[in-house]
């Protein structure tokens, strides 16, 4: 293996330490413990799991959470009822609404309606807007791109100057990790599905940041040598056997599937300098920069 594993689980973990031990500090001052309150929508079970494991974060460093489950049908005024009782409830630092929300429900208006300051998954278009703009700064970064960001400069990788090419334009990950990475002063180029000859575009990036929801789409000779490769995919694919058939759950009776990212891992690590794994790269970070964010907004609100 030629290119050196970013292992996002360390770094994740590193990040937790330093705000558990943050958190405990505020709370031997007699400040108020950091609250974190969660809203889902539906019964979607990676929705609910997500939301799950941010409540076990919110425990293990020390933190409440407030969850808010609503059924699959709520109205767009009920959610936005509770969003306000949440603004103005001084024991709830950050509200995080669970994406994506059902159809029926305008998600726009949800997120524009959360308070600036109570922002912590930085969606809304007033912490994006200033996350867009030279001069100014969010008061919080989205989760997933500032994680990644925090991963390549824990690796030690020159962003500065650098060619980064980011695959793929969500409103959650692809634009906003471009954003930060012309913070940071590289040159950026954004791929998505108009793009022409995307191998091309690849071969001359010095950092690649792939969030395009396509397994295994980067292939080995897609990368620069010596390149950073952050693979934010989470895609499931069935395990297959010496035959090249799949292989079957006993006890389910269904083809038995593993996690892959959108980078084919086998063949990139071999030319790649740097490159997170899947699972246990960016995955981890989500949760650890969420418990940062939901601890900036109590010292924000502290003031």
């Amino acid at each position: 293996m030629t290119a050196q594993l970013i292992d996002g689980t360390a770094i994740a973990q590193k990040v937790r330490n330093e705000v558990k031990e943050k958190v405990a500090k505020r709370i031997a001052e007699g400040k108020p413990q950091p609250g974190l309150a969660t809203v889902l929508v539906g019964d979607r079970i990676d929705s609910a799991t997500y939301v799950s494991m941010k409540q076990k974060a919110c425990a293990e460093l020390g933190m409440t959470s407030f969850h808010h489950p609503l059924p699959a049908d709520v109205s767009q005024e009920e959610l936005e009822d509770l969003i306000r009782k949440l603004n103005a409830d001084p024991k709830v630092h950050g509200i995080l609404v669970q994406l994506p929300l059902p159809a029926h429900l305008d998600e726009e208006r949800v997120l524009s309606l959360i308070s600036i300051e109570k922002d912590v998954d930085g969606f809304s278009p007033l912490n994006l807007g200033r996350l867009a703009q030279k001069g100014r700064e969010p008061l919080f970064v989205p989760c997933t791109p500032y994680g990644c960001i925090y991963l390549l400069k824990e690796a030690g990788v020159q962003i500065a100057g650098a060619n980064a090419v980011v695959l793929g334009r969500s409103n959650i990950v692809g634009m906003p990790a471009a954003l930060l990475l012309i913070k940071e002063n590289a040159t950026v180029t954004v791929v998505h599905s108009k793009t022409k000859d995307i191998p091309a575009v690849l071969r001359n990036a010095d950092i690649i940041i792939a969030a395009i929801g396509r397994a295994q789409m980067v292939r080995g000779d897609w990368i620069k040598p010596g390149a950073a490769v952050i693979d934010v995919g989470i895609n499931g694919v069935p395990v297959l056997d010496a035959n090249g058939n799949p292989v079957i759950n006993e006890k389910t009776g269904k083809p038995k599937q593993k996690l892959v990212g959108d980078v084919n891992f086998e063949e990139a690590k071999e030319v790649a300098g740097f490159i997170t794994p899947v699972p246990g790269g960016v995955g981890p970070m989500t949760i650890a920069m969420l418990m940062a964010n939901t601890l900036r907004a109590a010292e924000i609100q502290d003031k």
